[in-house]
């Protein structure tokens, strides 16, 4: 059978249903899961990643991954169309000893939040601009645990932000940009990694 939509025909790779974590019977778990978001509508389900490395791109051949221009997309906004083009090769997620690293695959500069990038009393987290050709260790496993609240009873009924990495393609937000939510970035990521 052929895989759906957005995904290689890779045997790692499998759909989420929305939040829901779906597992076969000897499967290896996921250690993250990735949405794909224009603007505030998310675009495909998310995507279960079993393997150490992942690639997400455009529309280029690039093996074996999570094809973002094979996702069927309503928006016709000219500024989403024009940032779509330009994911090219995209990103590449490792999963390393030492946390995840996340490479800049695109000729355009990429942009990252993450609990783990920045000092812990912290208020606001700082989006890191990250250049073509560059790599950032955006998700340190360490420093997230230890950022926990072991006792807060609702974090353990729901995910946790620390766990969540929001990336975008071309465009920033944050304070030194003129969009301050990343629901207004129009192409970005979200990646939700396994805290099991």
């Amino acid at each position: 059978s052929l895989p759906p939509r957005g995904c290689s025909a890779s045997p790692f790779c499998s759909f989420l249903v929305d939040s829901q974590v779906l597992q076969e019977p000897g499967d290896r778990s996921h250690w993250c899961v990735v949405a794909y978001w224009e603007e505030k509508t998310r675009v495909g389900r998310l995507y279960s990643v079993r393997e150490p490395s992942l690639d997400i791109f455009y529309d280029l051949p690039q093996g074996n991954g999570f094809c973002l221009g094979q996702l069927n997309s309503d928006n016709k906004n000219q500024l989403v169309q024009k940032v779509r083009s330009k994911i090219g090769y995209g990103i590449q997620l490792t999963k390393e000893v030492d946390g995840v690293w996340v490479y800049n695959r695109s000729s355009y500069p990429i942009f990252i939040k993450s609990a783990t990038l920045d000092n812990p009393d912290s208020r606001t987290l700082l989006v890191h601009k990250v250049f073509p050709g560059f790599s950032i260790k955006a998700f340190d496993y360490e420093k997230a645990y230890s950022l926990q609240r072991p006792n807060d009873h609702e974090f353990m009924q729901q995910p946790w932000t620390g766990f969540t990495v929001q990336i975008s393609f071309v465009k920033g937000w944050g304070q030194c940009y003129t969009r301050q939510f990343i629901s207004s970035c129009p192409c970005w990521l979200e990646v939700i990694f396994n805290n099991r």
